[in-house]
């Protein structure tokens, strides 16, 4: 695993680029990711592999072109962490990240506070 507050400083810049492969690059070709808002853009909450995921995140960038990511506070645990974090309309949520032994995010989930 990577150590927290270098993947968690790389993962908000990557978000805030916008830029769709950067964000990608964290994350395993068979990722398994869950979110509530995923629902409303993709019609699941649960995607699985990069396909998928990708599709996801490409409807949230659309829909939200000032997107921004403050991280707040990292918590790393046995090979996983926890990110805290405010958005650009000042929504707290979490992402929790399991990483496999290549490092790369191999199941996450995000949860927003309201």
């Amino acid at each position: 695993m990577p150590p927290a507050a270098e993947f968690a400083a790389d993962w908000e810049a990557g978000w805030n680029s916008h830029d769709l492969d950067r964000i990608m690059a964290h994350y395993s070709p068979d990722i398994v990711f869950r979110s509530k808002k995923a629902l409303a853009l993709v019609g699941t909450g649960e995607m699985r592999g990069h396909v998928a995921l990708r599709a996801y995140w490409q409807a949230a960038l659309d829909k939200q072109p000032d997107l921004h990511f403050t991280v707040r506070d990292v918590f790393a645990g046995h090979a996983m962490m926890v990110i805290t974090y405010e958005n650009h309309r000042g929504v707290l949520a979490a992402e929790t990240l399991y990483f496999g032994a290549d490092g790369l995010v191999i199941q996450a989930a995000a949860c927003h506070a309201g």
